[in-house]
């Protein structure tokens, strides 16, 4: 091989050689410089900030808020650092959320308002529901163990008299209903900030306006108590909804408004198919039936009787004393007689 060639090729190798190396180290410090040259953000102490998405109206529970590290130039006076007396979040359960917050931002002091404070219910209250307190024992409100937020169903126990025993019937009114206030207690830790039960007296309802009527009148009637749903049991009703077409989803409709749609069918409170047991499904000893009525009948001579009208489910009565079947009340002047439908 000629002699000049092999120089030229070994010239151009070292010149590849030293061009790659250059280039490398140039890349280099310039990689380093522009990393160095970033400005460190100083962190200043954790702030209480939201876990998930909270709307208006949201009742503040346990899984709701946590703390977390906050850049110190961002940190504003409004916001609960970890070391403010009142940032403990136990306090702050109960409370509402009274403009939406979102998962990741700051509770500030002016986003919550507590049961005590004014306007709590207008927060708390959903478009178109109504409050309304129930008096409840330590026995009818499960021992206590209901707080703002939870869901409950409403259970009328009554006793209906007439010929003989008595009916004793226990029937479930009201589904899904949510709780909005306890007696006005938030704070579910005593001063040794260990968790403690507290009985009360009353408990504030969200309802529609039809099922407040329902409850208004169902406190005359007889013994209201609650009974706690499991957070579980809104699904279920969900589906069972959907599978039978009672929900109903418009087509073309998004993701995220579907889900909006059968969240809302999901935490409405419900009134329809109410359950019951009577003290004959306890108790063999017990009726099942309602007891015959007594009603006033006139033998037309001004002079009145009682006669027992029995319901057609309920046990037989002697047939001189006891009229079946509908009636039509016959008034003639001062005397009224009541006739059987289909008597001759």
């Amino acid at each position: 091989m000629d002699f000049k060639k092999v120089v030229l090729l070994f010239g151009a190798l070292m010149v590849a050689a030293v061009t790659a190396i250059m280039a490398k180290n140039m890349f280099t410090g310039a990689g380093a410089s522009q990393a160095s040259a970033a400005p460190a953000v100083p962190v200043g102490p954790k702030v209480l900030v939201a876990r998930k998405n909270l709307p208006a109206g949201t009742i503040i529970d346990a899984t709701m808020l946590g703390f977390q590290p906050w850049p110190k130039e961002l940190l504003e006076g409004a916001y609960y650092t970890q070391d403010a007396p009142d940032a403990d979040p136990g306090k702050l359960l109960g409370t509402v959320v009274r403009h939406p917050i979102t998962a990741g931002q700051p509770v500030t002091r002016g986003a919550l308002v507590g049961p005590k404070d004014r306007g709590f219910l207008a927060a708390a209250l959903g478009p178109g529901m109504r409050a309304v307190t129930v008096p409840v024992s330590a026995e009818s409100g499960v021992a206590g163990f209901v707080f703002p937020g939870d869901r409950v169903d409403l259970v009328l126990t009554q006793e209906v008299k007439g010929e003989g025993p008595s009916l004793r019937v226990s029937e479930t009114i009201v589904r899904n209903v949510r709780v909005l206030a306890t007696d006005q207690r938030i704070d579910s830790k005593n001063e040794e900030g260990k968790i403690e039960v507290k009985t009360f007296e009353n408990i504030t309802l969200e309802a529609t306006p039809r099922i407040a009527e329902k409850i208004a009148v169902a406190q005359s009637v007889g013994d209201l108590s609650l009974s706690l749903r499991s957070i579980a049991d809104n699904t279920s009703e969900l589906e069972r909804a959907v599978a039978s077409g009672e929900v109903k989803v418009p087509e073309g409709t998004n993701p995220a408004d579907e889900r909006r749609l059968l969240t809302a069918y999901a935490n409405r409170p419900m009134d329809s198919n109410p359950t019951f047991t009577t003290g004959g499904h306890v108790s063999r000893f017990q009726r099942t039936s309602v007891p015959p009525q007594r009603l006033p009948q006139s033998n037309g001579g001004g002079e009145v009787r009682v006669a027992a009208v029995a319901s057609p489910s309920a046990p037989s009565a002697p047939a001189a004393a006891v009229v079946t079947g509908p009636i039509v009340r016959i008034s003639r002047g001062n005397s009224v007689t009541i006739v059987p439908v289909g008597a001759r």
